[in-house]
């Protein structure tokens, strides 16, 4: 499986089984065209709909849903297509154009949601159960409903009509920006006595290297570019900041909370006590650092010194054999995994290759009523990127179990959509812990292990502490780059601790992470951190009923869509999310293996 030195190139994603031909396909035009033609259909069998519903008229209304969820499906798929080819080729300004077109049907999609949201409202409970028990509509049913009800928090039709114009025309920019900005910004870098100009992408991968002077260059890279854009960054912030800020107040909402929660389908509560008991125990990581600074030879543990490996290092992973042991440990807890993994990548779903021109980061996408996904990463060999992959894949697969509900209920939110994700590369740790008898083999597979439990603890904490202080000082006015980089620092301090020296923050994190950019979701942070623990929680039942919870598995990945993140873990787990238990149990399974991991260090 492993090999030294020079792997072979990892392979090119298929798109043109989607459409072919890129930005210039012919067939993707068509689906355009189709796609506005079929908006406006759709606008006009709303018109037509009778303000109140009736028995007779029941099917009318059902047609209309029926239509509209198709509609939604379609517009979905050109920002995924157009997405795709913008993040494999940063250059692609026809995809960028047509990325832009595709948020144009997306407001239109919104808009005719917004004025039924209002028509919604206005029936009966009585009349409204008639509809929804309608058998083409019971499969979304919680989705009507719960359009319906965030209807009750929202502004009138016309105002909410004029907020999704705007963002069209200038909210959704800011992201759109950040990203051409991120994806064209290059950096010197030299290593091996030559000298290349590479993207933020390559970059990234840097961070992996085990010399720490190689590791150090590409943090002074990586800040070194983003101060160039800081300035800039800090406009797009301010401005993506103040415009959610102007909305939440005509729509009365009293918390920058309110709109991520309700994308989450979750509680604060929930969200309170996880943090409560992740930050009372994140100390408990401490011996890990101490460890891990042996093993370096370092004093000082610094922001780059996250992903620096550590046992053996110096192992690569060509692309073929990553993908075939994933597919080979997923088989023993779930054939259906497996042989779904072996089909994603024997029909080319995944964009790998380590080139220049291509975005950084990674991310699974779903190609609309193909209902198949496509994954973008970029593949160097270290096991960081094995579990990358893993981890797209189990997204992939998410995907997969619900391809045969309807669109809308195909819509899980943003915290459950790491469930899957972080089960995949549990799955694929554990079995190679298992199957593994070297010493600095095993050291190497804890210590990833337990640093994505620092991720989750540390970072990610980071990031919703300072998104919150963020909002807070936003709401008296613009925040300035150099404050915003305070924030950011006072943020680590508060999530690492001591575990993180005081020399190595990351003030420019707010600049460079694409997360806080994303204009689609706010505070796209806690999902990352619930979705550990949460999988962590799936996992533990996996391990204890071993194949024969596959079933239950796929079960629990089925209803995401259709229900509150809070019920799913009553109905598939027994258990109460807004209680302290499940995460305290959660938490002690995720450190479970720093003693292991110190004893080897201390013998390595």
């Amino acid at each position: 499986m492993a090999a030294k030195g020079k792997i072979p190139p990892a392979p090119q994603w298929d798109l043109d089984s989607i459409f072919p031909g890129g930005s210039k396909s012919v067939e993707f035009k068509k689906h355009r065209e189709k796609v506005k033609n079929d908006l406006v259909v759709t606008k006009a069998m709303l018109d037509k709909l009778p303000t109140t519903l009736e028995d007779g008229n029941i099917q009318q209304w059902a047609d209309f849903v029926l239509k509209w969820q198709a509609a939604c499906e379609d517009t979905g798929l050109v920002l995924s297509f157009s997405g795709c080819l913008a993040s494999a080729d940063v250059s692609d300004n026809e995809a960028d154009a047509i990325y832009s077109e595709g948020f144009v049907y997306y407001s239109q999609c919104e808009k005719i949601g917004t004025q039924f949201e209002a028509l919604a409202m206005k029936q009966s409970d009585e009349i409204w159960g008639k509809l929804v028990a309608h058998p083409d509509l019971v499969p979304v049913r919680f989705c009507l409903d719960e359009i319906r009800e965030i209807a009750r928090s929202k502004m009138s039709v016309e105002l909410e009509s004029l907020a999704l114009d705007l963002s069209v025309n200038g909210f959704h920019a800011w992201n759109q920006i950040y990203d051409k900005m991120a994806g064209e910004l290059r950096v010197d870098f030299q290593q091996d006595g030559k000298t290349e100009n590479i993207s933020m992408g390559q970059l990234a991968t840097k961070f992996s290297d085990p010399d720490r002077k190689v590791r150090h260059q590409a943090f002074e890279k990586m800040t070194e570019g983003w101060n160039s854009r800081a300035d800039l960054s800090a406009m797009m912030l301010n401005a993506i900041g103040g415009f959610r800020l102007s909305l939440y107040e005509n729509r009365k909402w009293d918390s920058v909370m309110h709109a991520p929660l309700v994308a989450s389908r979750m509680q604060q509560k929930t969200l309170d006590t996880m943090w409560k008991v992740v930050a009372r125990e994140t100390q408990r990581l401490k011996p890990y650092i101490e460890a891990k600074k042996k093993l370096l030879g370092i004093d000082k543990y610094k922001w780059y010194d996250e992903f620096a490996p550590v046992g053996s290092a110096d192992k690569l992973y060509a692309f073929d054999d990553a993908g075939d042991f994933i597919v080979e440990q997923s088989r023993a807890f779930s054939p259906h995994l497996a042989d779904f993994c072996r089909m994603a990548l024997d029909k080319r779903w995944i964009e790998a290759e380590d080139r220049a021109g291509k975005r950084g980061g990674g991310f699974c996408s779903g190609m609309g009523a193909f209902r198949q996904s496509r994954i973008f990463m970029t593949y160097a060999g270290s096991y960081e990127n094995l579990l990358t992959l893993a981890h797209e894949l189990g997204h992939a697969y998410h995907s997969h179990v619900l391809k045969d509900r309807p669109y809308f209920a195909t819509e899980y939110p943003m915290n459950l959509a790491e469930t899957a994700s972080i089960f995949s590369e549990s799955l694929v740790t554990d079995a190679a812990l298992g199957a593994c008898k070297d010493p600095g083999e095993k050291l190497m597979l804890l210590e990833q292990k337990i640093q994505g439990v620092y991720v989750m603890f540390c970072d990610l904490h980071s990031r919703y502490i300072f998104e919150q202080q963020f909002f807070a000082e936003r709401k008296k006015g613009v925040v300035g780059k150099d404050r915003l980089s305070e924030i950011m620092i006072a943020a680590q301090k508060e999530a690492f601790g001591d575990l993180l020296d005081e020399s190595g923050y990351h003030p420019l994190f707010w600049c460079s992470k694409l997360h806080f950019y994303l204009t689609d979701q706010p505070f796209y942070n806690f999902p990352y951190t619930f979705g550990f623990l949460f999988s962590g929680g799936i996992y533990d039942r996996a391990k204890k009923e071993g194949s024969a919870f596959a079933k239950k598995y796929q079960a629990l990945l089925a209803d995401t869509g259709s229900m509150s993140t809070e019920e799913l873990a009553r109905k598939h787990l027994d258990v109460d999310l807004t209680e302290e238990k499940f995460w305290v149990d959660a938490v002690n399974l995720a450190l479970a293996d720093v003693d292991e991991f110190v004893k080897l260090a201390e013998q390595a």
